[in-house]
């Protein structure tokens, strides 16, 4: 597959991988879960890689998630919503090589599920996370709530959950949502020596550790496909339905008259 929706490139030991839909604000469709699948896969497989970067293109946005416009009752592609996103997440976990976000602007949504799954992640200044599903008709029902409890503890993710509410790069600091940030000039620099620091370590005692750091939240690899289900429906109800319209008309949903009795 060439790559349309994103930018792929290895040097020196790092396969960077930036989503390329500034447009958007780097959101995802189907095409573009695919490509950073194959893009993942492709790194892992090469023994010259030692490190991953996940990034967007621009200052505006890291990623602003799955892309409404895309999205009517699912996102067109295959899998059970239309867009393989559970695929996605399982070659971030899967690699045995450690992934780093590198965050500018907005990681919202699936983007902040993204950011939450990588190993690590350095933010800009300019970083603001949060969710978005329940103003939008949709939910990470796995990696983006169970894991994200792990992250932060579980009363603050249920908070980021329930409020929809953004958060700055310091609060994303506090929480531990990220593990630094630093001003955007030098970000790429930091992220740099983030990965040259990785290696120069051993990369089978890096692999063995990212293997042990997940046997120990392995469970939500099972809740997140079961919950792929469950989501799959929801995104046929009319709820969900006006999450999307709403979203794209510009205008506050009206959830509750929508709900099914």
């Amino acid at each position: 597959m060439p790559f349309e929706d994103i930018l792929y490139e290895k040097r020196e030991g790092i396969a960077t991988i930036t989503i390329n839909r500034p447009q958007v604000l780097n959101a995802f469709r189907s095409r573009t879960v695919e490509e950073m699948i194959q893009a993942f896969r492709d790194a892992e497989a090469d023994d010259e890689i030692g490190v991953i970067v996940l990034t967007g293109t621009g200052p505006r946005a890291f990623s602003s998630g799955g892309d409404q416009a895309k999205k009517e009752g699912g996102y067109g592609g295959r899998g059970l919503t239309g867009m393989p996103i559970e695929e996605l997440h399982d070659a971030i976990r899967d690699t045995r090589k450690p992934v780093i976000a590198k965050v500018r602007g907005y990681a919202i949504g699936g983007g902040n599920v993204l950011a939450t799954l990588c190993d690590m992640t350095i933010a800009s200044e300019t970083a603001v996370f949060g969710q978005a599903g329940p103003r939008v008709g949709s939910v990470d029902p796995g990696w983006g709530t169970a894991y994200l409890a792990r992250v932060v503890g579980e009363k603050k993710a249920r908070e980021i959950w329930y409020l929809c509410r953004r958060y700055n790069a310091a609060d994303a600091l506090a929480m531990g949502l990220v593990n630094k940030v630093v001003k955007d000039a030098e970000l790429d620099a930091e992220v740099e020596g983030w990965c040259r620091e990785i290696l120069a370590l051993s990369p089978t005692a890096i692999a063995i550790a990212k293997r042990s750091f997940n046997a120990d939240s392995e469970g939500i690899r099972g809740i997140g496909h079961s919950g792929q289900e469950a989501l799959a429906l929801y995104y046929q109800s009319a709820e969900s339905h006006e999450g999307v319209a709403a979203f794209n008309e510009k205008r506050k949903a009206e959830f509750r008259r929508r709900r099914a009795p």
